[in-house]
């Protein structure tokens, strides 16, 4: 079986497998020297983690697990928190603003924790992403960029970079406009005085001591950049970080295209081959616009999870990552429902279209075994004619539909409940709004009602469905079908859209169905 999925990984078109062949290229005669291959992600803890941020470790990690079911060569994830960063602007979304203004410029490691429970505000953030990566059980190592600096771990790169200062100015400069290009230096040195990052021009007066002299408050000083006394500017301490650490892969937004290609150039002129990696595409609101933590459009992790389970993320987040994307309310219910079917589909694939399957990375080849009796757009429709329902009436009306329901046979089940509640309150309620039908709709509802009370309450969904069906034709003729079905949407559940008709009279129940209808028809 192993073989036969390596043979498979090997063509299959999924793009984590296309993304780990570029790492079984650049190491086609095994493991490098290094002994494993190294994939990284990067996190800015000026802000907490967000969305974007399980997008990133996500799709990583989906693609190191395709390379490694293509290959016997060892791997490892850092993530790596850029935590020297000078603090630029205080957060709007943080207690203690006015101390944290008199730290302004300062790493972010020597920024007291506004919440008052770490030794700085990087700490604090750093801790949340760690808890917040465990939380979904994804592998890495946790690397700060605060401890690397400071350890000494970087010196030999930093070292390398007074070596090739000229160079790399040379890489840098044409990308910088006049004014910035006049006080442009790759290295931050740190203010003994002020403890502040300078963005100040520095010279290099001993590169294989480490030491540069600038200007600090008036003062010419010369000063090492070794042991976390400096800091480098971003696109040349990511080159720094790849030839330090020795990364083989690593993915980055669409928006930073050109520090990838500007931090490629400077990796080379350091002597080393840059990472592999793909830039994906950005999100975007309902509107279309680009999702901005500032502007507080788009959608958080927090409202996602709480509308819909973890799943359904990493599926919406897998597929078509170079496609920009919307990430609003309205793409939950959908992404749950997809990632069902996906699910239901896999078992019976063969092997090849098992790993073009989402479910297949999202699960890393160990999908679920139960199905899911039921959609989420049908609970969803089953909780908005129910109005302020609460968990139990739900297990009881879907008793209607699904043996044996309960919370402790469908664990699941039960977490999609909870969920669609939660949708249909926020959400959905208070956009639905049932019309009055018009004499065409009304004479179908009463055929309608008419054919259900002669099926009884124990009838199938498919023979509700074929009545529904038929019904249909004779007053509308079969090509206007879709007005008969919108039709019943929009009179007995107040939405423009909705289920199958015939699951959801049996969900319901047939007595509580003609309920409706007689409501509709008042």
């Amino acid at each position: 079986m192993a073989n036969d999925l390596r043979a498979a990984a090997l063509d299959s078109k999924a793009w984590p497998f296309e993304e780990a062949r570029k790492l079984l290229k650049r190491y086609p005669d095994g493991a490098p020297e290094k002994g494993y291959v190294l994939f990284e992600t990067g996190y800015g803890p000026s802000g907490l983690p967000h969305i974007g941020t399980f997008n990133e470790v996500l799709r990583t990690t989906m693609v190191r697990h395709a390379f490694e079911a293509l290959s016997d060569v060892p791997t490892r994830l850092i993530a790596f928190s850029d935590d020297m960063d000078g603090l630029r602007k205080v957060p709007d979304n943080v207690p203690n603003q006015e101390m944290l203004r008199a730290h302004l410029g300062k790493p972010l490691t020597q920024v007291p924790d506004p919440f008052g429970k770490f030794e700085s505000f990087a700490h604090h953030n750093n801790a949340m992403l760690r808890d917040f990566l465990d939380r979904f059980g994804f592998e890495y190592e946790f690397l700060s960029a605060t401890e690397c600096y400071t350890s000494g771990r970087f010196d030999a790169a930093l070292k390398d970079i007074l070596r090739h200062y000229d160079a790399i100015m040379g890489v840098m400069l044409p990308t910088l406009r006049k004014e910035r290009q006049a006080t442009y230096s790759p290295v931050l040195p740190i203010s003994e005085k002020s403890g502040i990052v300078l963005q100040v021009p520095v010279e290099v007066v001993d590169a294989e001591q480490g030491l540069v002299r600038f200007e600090d408050e008036g003062e010419t000083v010369v000063q090492s950049i070794l042991g976390g006394k400096a800091k480098l500017q971003w696109k040349v301490d990511w080159a720094m970080r790849w030839v330090a650490l020795g990364v083989d892969y690593e993915m980055a937004g669409k928006d930073l295209i050109d520090s990838v290609t500007q931090s490629g150039k400077i990796a080379r002129v350091l002597g080393v081959r840059p990472p592999e990696g793909f830039n994906y595409e950005m999100f975007l609101d309902e509107k279309g616009e680009k999702i901005s933590k500032s502007k507080g459009n788009g959608l958080s992790l927090e409202q996602w999870l709480t509308y819909g389970p973890e799943e359904s993320l990493a599926f919406y987040a897998y597929r078509e990552p170079k496609k920009a994307k919307s990430l609003h309310m309205g793409v939950i219910p959908r992404a749950v429902d997809d990632y069902r079917q996906f699910r239901a589909a896999y078992p019976a694939q063969p092997i090849e279209q098992k790993l073009g399957n989402p479910v297949h990375h999202i699960h890393n080849g160990q999908v679920p075994a139960a199905t899911l009796p039921i959609s989420f757009g049908l609970l969803l429709n089953l909780v908005g004619v129910l109005g302020e329902a609460d968990e139990a009436q739900v297990w009881g009306y879907l008793a209607n539909y699904v043996p044996d329901a309960s919370a402790e046979a469908y664990p699941e089940l039960a977490r999609l409940i909870g969920h669609a509640l939660a949708y249909h309150r926020d959400f959905v309620a208070p956009t639905l709004v049932r019309r009055k039908p018009d004499a065409k709709e009304a004479a179908a509802l009463k055929e309608l009602d008419d054919k259900l009370a002669a099926l009884g309450e124990d009838a199938d969904a498919e023979a509700i469905q074929n009545e529904v069906y038929e019904i249909g034709k004779a007053h509308f003729g079969k090509e206007a079908l879709r007005d008969w079905f919108k039709a019943l949407y929009e009179t007995l559940l107040g939405s423009s859209q909705g289920p199958r008709m015939g699951s959801f009279i049996k969900l319901y129940g047939v007595a509580n169905s003609r309920r409706l209808i007689a409501e509709a028809l008042a």
